[in-house]
């Protein structure tokens, strides 16, 4: 069951018990309570999935769905294997399932049904994953040292990277930016309609700052069209960067690198989390720049960094430190 694509496509129907129609009054009602367009989208598709696999066995109402039948649902989806294999994350899982929960608890609230199916409907444990891949200091200058900044472009890819690195923006976020949002005299960003659709201010460092001014003195003037979209960072057309785009251009920084480490925008947000905590920085500092709304997503950084770890087991360990602390010697004293 790949994951949905961008786009809204609504479910057809007819019957106004029937699940087609329901689902396009949920669509309504997540618009008028200023859901984002990414989650509509996503629940959507979740919900025409469930529709379909429910028409396979002749439910076609939400009144036919019972407990039972929701619990069959979810165990379609921890039997079901995409095309390469492999089965769906339980993250993913537990994205779909709330999905139904929503909608059923909808119908309850608006009395389609007497009552909610989905109310006991247990989620998967998700599991707690660390970040793939994260960049030491030095690591990090490598990617940002790739861009040509003797070329055009090479000059506006090094801005958008110390961007990346020293504000930790989401990619959505970054091409978002207007030459509104930058204020050089205070040195922060404005970051409008992030995730969630909150606003916030972030810091961003004085040698970004620079590359960016660098940017918008030499390169910006030559890539607008007019009349000026006004967006920060622009393409060879004068628009806008798209995201699938800047994923594949940083990408392809990171691999010419060759770290061994693999990554896109998301790995200079975990780099700049990581290296904040490790530099002493308190987790909520870090939660507010990267915009988190709960503070369990931030704490992840804190199993990440482990240096003041690191630190308390080679002070504290007898066997952290290669030299003799009793009748066996370490491999060095041994070879003298």
């Amino acid at each position: 069951m790949p994951k949905p694509k961008r786009g809204l496509r609504l479910p057809t129907g007819d019957d106004p018990e029937g699940m087609a129609l329901l689902i396009r009054d949920y669509v309504d009602w997540m618009r008028s309570r200023n859901y984002s367009e990414a989650t509509v989208a996503n629940r959507t598709a979740y919900l025409r999935r469930f529709m379909v696999w429910c028409a396979d066995r002749g439910l076609t109402r939400p009144k036919e769905i019972t407990k039972p039948i929701l619990e069959r649902f979810q165990r379609h989806l921890y039997h079901y294997r995409k095309p390469n294999g492999q089965p769906i994350s339980f993250r993913s899982q537990a994205v779909q399932i709330t999905a139904l929960r929503g909608f059923f608890r909808f119908l309850t609230r608006t009395d389609h049904l007497l009552y909610n199916p989905g109310a006991d409907l247990e989620l998967p444990r998700v599991e707690q994953r660390l970040p793939r891949a994260v960049l030491t200091a030095s690591e990090a200058e490598r990617v940002l040292a790739q861009p040509d900044i003797e070329d055009l472009y090479g000059l506006r890819d090094r801005a958008v990277l110390e961007v990346l690195y020293s504000s930790g923006l989401r990619r959505k976020e970054l091409v978002n930016l207007s030459l509104y949002d930058l204020d050089q005299e205070r040195g922060t960003l404005h970051v409008r309609l992030g995730k969630g659709k909150k606003d916030r201010m972030v810091p961003i460092g004085e040698r970004a700052l620079a590359w960016v001014s660098k940017y918008l003195e030499e390169v910006r003037p030559q890539l607008v069209v007019e009349p000026d979209s006004g967006y920060l960072f622009l393409t060879l057309y004068g628009q806008p960067l798209s995201v699938s785009w800047l994923t594949d251009r940083v990408r392809e920084y990171v691999e010419q690198a060759e770290l061994g480490k693999h990554g896109s925008c998301h790995l200079f947000r975990h780099t700049m989390a990581t290296l904040m905590l490790e530099g002493g920085a308190d987790v909520r500092f870090i939660q507010e720049m990267l915009g988190h709304a709960d503070p369990k997503t931030t704490q992840i950084y804190t199993l990440v960094s482990i240096k003041k770890l690191q630190a308390v087991h080679a002070a504290t360990h007898p066997g952290a430190k290669l030299e003799r602390v009793g009748p066996s010697a370490s491999p060095a004293e041994e070879d003298g």
